[in-house]
C-alpha cells in the first residue's frame, strides 16, 4: 500500500468501479426457514437503476443488505435493504459524516472523487453487530459499527494500514479477516475486538497477462476461502484456497468482456456473491452506465464440482431477465426510491446526500426543507449545503416547489443536474428583483478544479413567492444524453427554459449525475429558501 495516489488513480481510471459482495461470508450454508413462496415469473436487470457503486451484499436471516461507494457525498456508504434481492430500499448510511479532513467540509479544499471508495459491509453474529470497513485517502482504514443498519453508526477504530478496496470476512470461528490491494493482494487478520491489525501477509500477485485486479470480496464457502476480484473494467476473477485464509491461492477467470444487460452499458464486474435462505447463489455486479453512473445487476450462479462459481448466462450474455429468486414472501413492501418528499420529519430521509459535509446550522426540515445560505461564492462547486438525489433510470423527472421570498440580493437557488459538467434552473435575485434562469457551462477539469462557473442562457420573470422548477434527465448510457429544464407559476403548466443540456458520459468523475437542490450567496449570507415538496417521477 505504498502506491502513489497518481498510480492508484490511473488504476481507478480503468476501473469505473462498483460492486456488490457478500462480506461476513463465513455463514454461507443454507439455513432452514419458511417454505419459499412461489417465485414471480422473472425480474429484469438492472435491479436498481440508480448509481450504487462498489456494492457489497450480505444476507442476515431473511434480509439482504448492500453497501455502496459515495465518494465526496455525505453521509457516506449507504446501506440498502431487500427481502428478495430484486426490490431494494435505502435504509441508512454507515458513515454519518466525512470527518476525514477540512476538504470534506469545502473548507479551503475540496474532496471531489475522494472519500468513500470500494469498502465492505459485514455482520458478526457473535455480537449481533454490523461492521463497515474502508480506507480513506490511501492513509488509513476506518471501521464503523451499528446494531441496526438504520443506525446510529459509530466509529469503532482507525487502523494505520489503508486496506484498499477491502473485503471483510467474519470466519466461522468469529475471527475477522480483510482481503485488500491492487494487483498485489494481501490478507490481514484483525484483533478479536476488531480494533487493530494482528497480522498482514501478501497472498497473491496478479499475473501480468491479467493486468490489474482489485475490489476484493472475501468468503469462506464449504471450508474453502475465496477472494473475489475485479479486472477493471471488463472482467471478474476469483482466488481459492484450501489451506486457510493466508493461502496459497489459485486463480480462475469468472468472466471477461461479457456482454451486459444494459444497452450501451459496460461489462458487469466488481461484484459479490450472496446465498439465499434456500441455498441458491447470486452474483450482484455493476454496469458502467454513464451519464447515470454505475448500476447494479443480478445473475444466478452455480458451482462446479471442484468449487468454482459459474455465472448463468442467457444467449452468451448476462441476462436482461432471469427467474426471480425463490425466497419467502417479504414482511412488507420496501420504500420506493421514487416519489414525493415533503421533508416533514426532523431528519432527512436516507435517499438524500449532501455534496460534501453540510453546515448543520444552515438547514432544517419539518415544515419543508429550509436552506439558508451557507457560502458566499459564485461557484456552485464551492457552495456548501447542496443536497443531492440520485437520478432514476432510464429517464426521470425531478420537480421542486421553491419558496424564494426569503432570498436576498446576490442569492442563487434552484435545481441542478450536478456532476463535473453541470447545469441548473433556479432563481437569481439581484437589485430587489427575482428572475427564473437557466444556467449551463459549470465545469471542472480532470483534477476537479473549477474551469467554468456557468453562463446564464435563458431567463424569465419570477412569480412572487413560489415557483416550481423541473429537470428531466435521460441517463441511458452509450452517448451524451439530454437534460431539460422548465418552470411553472402554478405547479401544473410548465414552460421550457433554455436549451437542452448535454450530460457528459465520461467515467472519470465516477459518480453519475444527480439532481441537486442548492442555495448560495454571491454577496452576503442571510438569505433562505424553503422547499415544501420534491418529487422524483418516471414516465
Amino acid at each position: 500500500m505504498n502506491m502513489s495516489w497518481s498510480r492508484q488513480y490511473m488504476d481507478r481510471r480503468r476501473a469505473l468501479t462498483a460492486a456488490v459482495g457478500l462480506a461476513g461470508g463465513a455463514f454461507l450454508t443454507p439455513t432452514r426457514g419458511p417454505a419459499p413462496a412461489a417465485a414471480a415469473a422473472a425480474y429484469t436487470n438492472p435491479v436498481v437503476w440508480q448509481d450504487f457503486a462498489d456494492i457489497d451484499v450480505i444476507r442476515v436471516g431473511s434480509t439482504y443488505y448492500a453497501s455502496a461507494s459515495t465518494m465526496h457525498y455525505s453521509p457516506g456508504a449507504p446501506v440498502l435493504r431487500s427481502y428478495d434481492l430484486v426490490n431494494w430500499e435505502i435504509a441508512g448510511h454507515s458513515v454519518p459524516v466525512l470527518d476525514f479532513g477540512a476538504k470534506y467540509d469545502l473548507n479551503g479544499a475540496r474532496g471531489y472523487v475522494r472519500g468513500i471508495w470500494a469498502s465492505s459491509l459485514a455482520y458478526r453474529p457473535s455480537n449481533r453487530t454490523f461492521y463497515w470497513l474502508g480506507q480513506i485517502d490511501f492513509a488509513r482504514t476506518y471501521v464503523y459499527t451499528a446494531t441496526a443498519v438504520e443506525g446510529p453508526w459509530s466509529r469503532l477504530t482507525t487502523i494505520s494500514t489503508p486496506y484498499y478496496d477491502a473485503g471483510l470476512l467474519v470466519d466461522t470461528d468469529d475471527t475477522l479477516y480483510v482481503a485488500y490491494g491492487n494487483t498485489t493482494i494481501s490478507v490481514a487478520q484483525l484483533s478479536p475486538d476488531g480494533r487493530s491489525q494482528v497480522r498482514t501477509q501478501q497472498v497473491f500477485t496478479t499475473p501480468s497477462s491479467v493486468g490489474t485486479l482489485e475490489g476484493s470480496r472475501f468468503y469462506k464457502i464449504n471450508g474453502q476461502y475465496y477472494i473475489f476480484l475485479t479486472r477493471p473494467a471488463n472482467g471478474q476473477y476469483i482466488l481459492k484456497s484450501s489451506g486457510g485464509p493466508f493461502g496459497p491461492y489459485t486463480m480462475r477467470q469468472v468472466l471477461l468482456d461479457l456482454r451486459g444487460p444494459i444497452s450501451g452499458g459496460g461489462v458487469p464486474h466488481q461484484g459479490g456473491l450472496v446465498q439465499t435462505q434456500g441455498g441458491a447463489w447470486y452474483y450482484m455486479a455493476f454496469v458502467d452506465a454513464y451519464p447515470g453512473g454505475r448500476v447494479p445487476v443480478l445473475a444466478p450462479v452455480t458451482w462446479t464440482s471442484d468449487g468454482w462459481p459459474v455465472v448463468q448466462l442467457v444467449n452468451g450474455a448476462w441476462g436482461t431477465s432471469y427467474p426471480a429468486p425463490a425466497v419467502p414472501a417479504p414482511p412488507r413492501q420496501v420504500t420506493p426510491m421514487t416519489g414525493v418528499d415533503t421533508f416533514d420529519g426532523t431528519a432527512l430521509k436516507p435517499r438524500w446526500e449532501w455534496n460534501h459535509n453540510p453546515d448543520n446550522t444552515k438547514w432544517s426540515t419539518g415544515n419543508g426543507l429550509t436552506l439558508r445560505t451557507a457560502t458566499v461564492t459564485n461557484d456552485l462547486y464551492w457552495a456548501r449545503n447542496t443536497l443531492t438525489h440520485r437520478i432514476q433510470g432510464p429517464t426521470s423527472t425531478a420537480t421542486v416547489q421553491l419558496d424564494h421570498s426569503g432570498m436576498r440580493d446576490g442569492d442563487r437557488a434552484g435545481l441542478a443536474l450536478l456532476r463535473d459538467s453541470s447545469a441548473w434552473i433556479g432563481v437569481k435575485r439581484d437589485g430587489g428583483t427575482a428572475r427564473v434562469v437557466m444556467v449551463n457551462g459549470l465545469t471542472m477539469d480532470g483534477s476537479w478544479n473549477t474551469t467554468g462557473t456557468g453562463t446564464e442562457v435563458a431567463s424569465a420573470a419570477a412569480p412572487s413567492g413560489t415557483v416550481w422548477l423541473r429537470a428531466t434527465a435521460d441517463i441511458r448510457p452509450g452517448s451524451a444524453r439530454p437534460g431539460t429544464f422548465s418552470y411553472s407559476t402554478d405547479g401544473t403548466r410548465f414552460t421550457p427554459l433554455g436549451p437542452a443540456f448535454s450530460m457528459g458520459n465520461d467515467w472519470r468523475f465516477f459518480m453519475g449525475y444527480r439532481f441537486a437542490l442548492f442555495n448560495h450567496a454571491t454577496q452576503a449570507l442571510g438569505g433562505a429558501v424553503r422547499i415544501p415538496r420534491f418529487e422524483l417521477s418516471t414516465p
